[in-house]
């Protein structure tokens, strides 16, 4: 099989586990050492730098000291942003880039894109593939969003939100696409290519 057990989350994030785990995976967690705040984007398109920076998490992963057992498994890395008028938006920094991202995103559409790596821990196989949904924002309140802001709940997401947790609040938010995408891990393309490990997902 070419996607073998153990697997191997790199990954630290509670929506991803709980997308894994819903799946029934059993898998482990072992977060890449990789900063995307410190990584710059330049002019690289939502899909290629989603793509490169899961490929950089996977690859994190192959090279810590993981235990003989988990050298024989398979490594699954993402990365998640969002894309606004050809302009990729990553994780906000502070309080203020939060309120700015939120701000451009209300009364529009935005695009978010995942990327995936499979890896095997040993390196010997890598496949990577990308997702993209559409989210519209719709006018959400200045008091909502302050208080929203006041929770710091938007740190380390994505365009400054989570998708479930914000539909949960009450946001006026839709979308079109595989919403897993959008939490961060497209399930529906990374299950068929664990189910059907001889055929390639084109990103």
């Amino acid at each position: 099989m070419i996607w073998p057990e153990p697997f191997i989350l790199a990954s630290g994030s509670a929506r991803r586990k709980q997308l894994l785990e819903s799946a029934g995976l059993d898998f482990s967690i072992q977060p890449a050492h990789v900063d995307d705040g410190q990584l710059d984007s330049r002019c690289m398109t939502a899909r290629a730098w989603s793509a490169a920076m899961a490929w950089l998490k996977a690859r994190s992963v192959m090279l810590q000291d993981l235990p003989a057992d988990q050298r024989a498994g398979t490594v699954i890395a993402a990365d998640t942003v969002c894309e606004l008028d050809g302009t990729i938006i990553g994780k906000p920094a502070s309080r203020e880039s939060a309120r700015d991202m939120i701000n451009r995103f209300r009364n529009r559409s935005h695009g978010v894109t995942s990327g995936v790596c499979l890896l095997r821990a040993d390196g010997s196989v890598r496949r990577i593939f990308t997702d993209t949904a559409c989210v519209t924002l719709g006018d959400l309140s200045d008091d909502d969003l302050e208080a929203y802001l006041a929770t710091g709940e938007w740190e380390g997401k994505a365009g400054g939100y989570n998708l479930m947790d914000r539909v949960d609040n009450g946001w006026p938010l839709t979308w079109s696409g595989d919403e897993t995408t959008i939490v961060g891990l497209p399930m529906r393309q990374l299950l068929s290519m664990l189910e059907c490990p001889d055929e390639e997902v084109s990103s």
